[in-house]
């Protein structure tokens, strides 16, 4: 008996690490949200073509958008109906590999850039005018770099703080150090000092992250993250302060009380998923690898029901996800970042209407 009630448990902790978020009872895996995703969303239409790697998109009080490209190190400006103003290329960023021009985020007339340097990744802060960025200051420096994992997402709380995504640049213990920036999310005020309430009294507010690429807050103001996985799961996270995600003892569920499991797991060749969104009761998630946009319904207490892909291949990579201030998700390709196969328009933003 003991031996089967052990292959039982085994076969459902298994299920768990796939394509469905799950707990286990008894052997009995037992779903986690009784949600579903409801309609399709509309189909894309697109708002601009012709852009090189678009990875942040951050929205304006008056609906326009600023848009980083990670490799020209570009910082646009995008209307609602399409037109390009370029602001900036940052001359400091450097970009190598999975390095450049990363996420944007917009707080009044400060906009903020996460890109990497010649020698580290950095976060900074400018003066947004009608003629582009001016007054340059330097918030955070000494961000691990490297040609892969560096993370890079920039948004804003509800809480009125910055958060920011690191990755661990392929060096695998720094997930777990403490006393590195690398494999973190990060928590600051607006001049980069670590947040009121941090759990360590430093930036970091949660740890043992691989390379952590989307943000997303729900209606009720939990944090989610989406996380690349090595070969087997890519992971999305309901972020709590001071916890530990487990990388790289862990990929995907590990059931160890030590460290906190996914709400979701998908298998790398499903999703590699970067940026993130909320809106409608769903997180939307941009898949590279997997090439489609992820939908996952969420339950009242924050927990994950069954994911389900929309567009899958029509349109190539999918990095750039954001909510529209009138309730609307823009989506970027990255079919220009040299593993995608680029086609007529790219690299292009789309907006659609989630259901």
């Amino acid at each position: 008996m003991r031996k089967l009630w052990t292959i039982m448990l085994l076969t459902a902790l298994t299920a768990c690490s796939g394509l469905t978020a799950c707990t286990t009872r008894g052997g009995e895996v037992l779903p986690t949200a009784a949600v579903s995703a409801g309609a399709a969303p509309s189909d894309p239409e697109d708002v601009v073509t012709g852009l090189a790697v678009p990875w942040g998109i951050a929205f304006l009080p008056g609906g326009d958008a600023v848009v980083t490209e990670r490799d020209t190190a570009r910082v646009l400006r995008v209307s609602r109906t399409g037109q390009v103003t370029d602001l900036a290329r940052i001359e400091d960023a450097h970009p190598d590999g999975e390095g450049g021009l990363m996420g944007v985020a917009a707080k009044e007339n400060q906009l903020f850039l996460y890109y990497t340097s010649e020698l580290d990744n950095r976060i900074v802060r400018y003066r947004l005018t009608g003629n582009g960025l001016t007054d340059q200051q330097l918030l955070v420096q000494g961000i691990p770099k490297g040609g892969i994992h560096n993370g890079g997402r920039l948004a804003f709380g509800p809480d009125g703080f910055l958060y920011a995504t690191t990755g661990e640049t392929g060096d695998r213990d720094l997930a777990q150090r403490l006393d590195s920036l690398g494999g973190k999310i990060l928590r600051m005020t607006v001049d980069g000092a670590p947040a009121p309430g941090n759990p360590f009294g430093t930036l970091v507010y949660s740890y043992g992250h691989r390379n952590v690429q989307g943000l997303a807050w729900d209606g009720s103001g939990r944090l989610y993250a989406s996380e690349f996985g090595a070969n087997s799961y890519d992971e999305v996270n309901r972020i709590e302060p001071g916890a530990n995600y487990g990388w790289p003892e862990v990929e995907g569920r590990g059931n160890d009380q030590r460290y906190v499991n996914p709400i979701l797991t998908w298998s790398t060749a499903e999703a590699s998923p970067s940026g993130m969104a909320y809106a409608n009761g769903s997180l939307w998630v941009g898949a590279l690898r997997g090439a489609r946009l992820w939908q996952i319904p969420l339950g009242e207490d924050g927990s994950a029901g069954a994911p389900v892909a929309h567009f899958t291949e029509r349109y190539g990579r999918l990095r750039a996800v954001a909510a529209t201030p009138d309730g609307k998700l823009w989506v970027g390709t990255s079919n220009k970042d040299g593993r995608g196969s680029p086609k007529d328009g790219d690299d292009r933003i789309m907006a659609l209407t989630p259901s």
